[in-house]
This record gives structure tokens, C-alpha cells and sequence, in this order.
């Protein structure tokens, strides 16, 4: 089989004009490990934490739109954002990208550059990753993205909600000079 170059992708700060793309991103087949669709009330509150998470400028992360280089659609949503693992300060990341876009290397190479971002910040180590052991395509990103896997863990998401996740992280800055 032949192997294709990975895509250019850009990352663009998530911004008021996102929320259909938000929208798109609430699909049963891309919520399916996650809960399930939200609420029209649950997404409205999620697009605003991530316009102010895209705007604070303190390292508690980003969010971000998913585009192809050279397109203005958008093909899905990437962000970091700060939290508390195991008694260590760390990065999450998550992503979602719309299924006609789907198996083409884009989320791998988004989260590349959103770890980029990440690194930028200075804030913290470790970006880590927890996909449901059973998504295999998001367990499949963290891999092709460098992330290393550090076995099974239960996470509630959403809230309330167990969830039996594949803990995987990424060394922002292996020779130690985070902050």
C-alpha cells in the first residue's frame, strides 16, 4: 500500500464564527465514545469557554478550528487546556474531525501543531491525551503524534460519566526547561 504525505493543516484560534462548526462536530458518529450529542444549551456554553480560552493569553491553553492549507472550510476543532492529573499540573488535548475528512492524517498532524503550541506556552511538561480504549482511529492519533502510551485509566467525561481511557503523554520538553 502506498503511503501519502501527511496534509498541511493550519490551526486558527477558535472565534465567535465557529459555533456552526461546533455544531457540525456534535454528530452521534463523532460523539459516540464521548457521551453522546450535547445539548443546543451545552454547546452554546461550550463555545464560550473555548472564544475565552482563545483569548486568554496566560498558557491555560487554546482552542482551535482545523483547516486544510489553502482552504477556508474548516475540517474540525483542536484545543490544550490546563488540568490536574495525578497531582501534576498538566496539558489535555482533544479533537474532533468531521467525517468526510476523516482518514486522511489530519488529526495527527494537528495535533502536532497544537503541541507545538503547547511547547510554546512554557507552562507545563506533559500534554496528555485520553481517548476511550475503544477509539481506535483517536488512539491511532496518539500514536502517529508522538505521544507515548502509559496504559489504562478510568476518567469521568462528560462529567459524572466513568469513561475506561488510554492515558497517553507527551514530553513537551524532554530535556526539562519547562517552566
Amino acid at each position: 500500500m502506498e503511503r501519502t504525505a501527511a496534509p498541511s493543516v493550519r490551526i486558527e484560534p477558535w472565534s465567535d464564527g465557529d459555533l456552526d462548526l461546533l455544531r457540525r462536530a456534535n454528530a452521534p458518529e463523532l460523539m459516540d465514545h464521548l457521551g453522546g450529542p450535547e445539548s443546543e444549551d451545552q454547546l452554546l456554553g461550550r463555545h464560550a469557554r473555548y472564544v475565552a480560552l482563545s483569548a486568554d493569553r496566560t498558557g491555560r491553553g487554546r482552542m482551535f478550528r482545523i483547516a486544510l492549507t489553502g482552504e477556508a472550510e474548516a475540517v474540525g476543532t483542536i484545543g490544550f487546556w490546563e488540568r490536574t492529573w495525578r497531582d501534576q499540573e498538566v496539558y489535555e488535548t482533544g479533537w474532533t474531525v468531521l467525517p468526510e475528512f476523516q482518514g486522511r492524517g489530519i488529526a495527527s498532524a494537528a495535533t502536532r501543531a497544537v503541541a507545538a503550541r503547547a511547547r510554546a506556552a512554557r507552562k507545563h511538561r506533559y500534554v496528555h491525551a485520553y481517548p476511550s480504549v475503544a477509539n481506535g482511529p483517536s488512539n491511532g492519533v496518539c500514536r502517529a503524534a508522538g505521544f507515548t502510551l502509559l496504559g489504562e485509566c478510568e476518567i469521568e467525561y462528560p462529567p459524572g460519566h466513568p469513561l475506561r481511557a488510554n492515558d497517553w503523554r507527551l514530553d513537551l520538553h524532554p530535556d526539562g526547561t519547562a517552566a
